[in-house]
């Protein structure tokens, strides 16, 4: 039976995004202010923006995370390693970092697990959690099987479906291919296109454990207009 949710429930599982080039200071701030104040769980933001997160969320339970090869992935595991080293000396808790996709559409498992193990090594000393980004709009479910057992091997906490920046965000039909991959062991995040309340809490009820989103507070305010089901297959 579904669970049922309370506000603070669900503000706890959502990683709010300010990931967008033209995002400012200002909206930094108003966002961790935000996250303050509904207590929303996890702040994620551009690696150039950790210590400024950092600073304005000191003292409070909201983590910061930070996104590593974003977009895309294309960087080189040197490079997302050293990125993952000064995301964490600038004070994030969390990693949110995008799998090489060209290179796993290639067929080149073994770089992508090392890929990923490069960030996890970075990480794991320091006690940070690892979420690793498929893209799954363009992978197949047996692809997005075959990514989530790469990301466990190479000791990720967590799976992703989006940036949202891709050309579809999640869908239940592959956030249920992820749960039944590693969703015993691993974590999974629903990230793309989840806009109201409804359609977030289909995703916890799955089995989800965080919810990326870019208006959590849209999403909390949603709560007693929800629609009857949820459709979650857009972009932010």
């Amino acid at each position: 039976m579904p669970r049922s949710w309370t506000v603070a429930d669900v503000a706890r599982t959502l990683d709010h995004a300010v990931l967008k080039p033209q995002q400012t200071d200002n909206d930094l701030a108003a966002a961790a202010a935000m996250c303050r104040e509904r207590g929303v769980g996890c702040l994620c933001v551009r690696s150039s923006d950790i210590k400024r997160a950092a600073g304005l969320l000191a003292g409070s339970d909201v983590a910061v995370a930070s996104v590593i090869g974003f977009p895309h992935g294309g960087f080189l595991p040197s490079v997302k390693a050293a990125e993952a080293a000064q995301a964490i000396a600038d004070g994030a808790t969390e990693l949110d970092m995008v799998m090489q996709i060209g290179a796993f559409l290639s067929g080149r498992h073994a770089d992508v697990q090392s890929d990923i193990a490069a960030v996890v090594a970075a990480a794991k000393p320091a006690g940070v959690i690892v979420k690793v980004i498929f893209e799954t709009c363009f992978l197949t479910a047996d692809q997005t099987a075959t990514a989530c057992r790469l990301a466990e091997a190479a000791g990720a906490d967590f799976v992703k479906t989006s940036t949202g920046f891709g050309s579809a965000g999640a869908t239940p039909e592959a956030v249920a291919v992820m749960l039944k991959t590693v969703g015993d062991r691993l974590g999974v995040k629903a990230s793309g296109g989840i806009r109201d309340w409804q359609t977030c809490v289909n995703y916890l009820n799955m089995g989800c454990r965080r919810i990326g989103v870019g208006d959590a507070a849209a999403i909390l305010d949603s709560k007693d207009a929800a629609p009857a089901g949820g459709s979650p297959d857009d972009t932010y």
